[in-house]
């Protein structure tokens, strides 16, 4: 059982998401999620923009990681939130250490994590602007730039 405020989790100490292969993956630092119950299975939920690089490894992996880090390693998710691993090798920038992650070795984590969600990929939908409200596109959507919603079954959890 993990314990954690859901409500600071995402917003507060933000995390990587990790998706591909140990040969071709890409991550993104999120500060929008939640955890939960979905369809009787523990459940979590992230957002990546439609211009994202990592969008596509979301879209054709069946797995993907959500990746904590205690706040000495804030500066290296600000470097990976900011810097497209399309045109750079992003991690090298940082002092993290890509780890295969799973009992099967199926997703891709982080060494220096303190809890890493390994998620079996359950849905995924993009927002429909219709249904957004106008004060929430005016402020997160005024470039038209909308989210996808990936819902992961979370089958492991791995803590240090």
């Amino acid at each position: 059982m993990i314990r954690v405020d859901p409500f600071t989790l995402f917003d507060k100490h933000w995390a990587l998401l990790t998706a591909g292969t140990a040969d071709h993956f890409n991550t993104m630092t999120i500060s929008w999620g939640m955890l939960g119950t979905l369809w009787n299975k523990p459940a979590a939920t992230v957002y990546v923009r439609e211009s994202r690089y990592t969008l596509p490894f979301m879209e054709d992996s069946d797995w993907f990681t959500i990746s904590f880090f205690d706040e000495s390693f804030k500066k290296d998710l600000g470097i990976l939130g900011s810097v497209s691993g399309r045109d750079q090798d992003k991690i090298a920038m940082t002092r993290l250490h890509p780890v295969a992650a799973g009992e099967q070795g199926q997703a891709m984590g982080f060494e220096e994590a303190t809890m890493t969600l390994v998620c079996r990929k359950l849905y995924s939908q993009g927002m429909d602007p219709g249904d957004i409200p106008q004060e929430i596109k005016a402020r997160f959507y005024a470039d038209f730039d909308f989210h996808r919603m990936f819902v992961g079954e979370v089958m492991e959890v791995e803590a240090q």
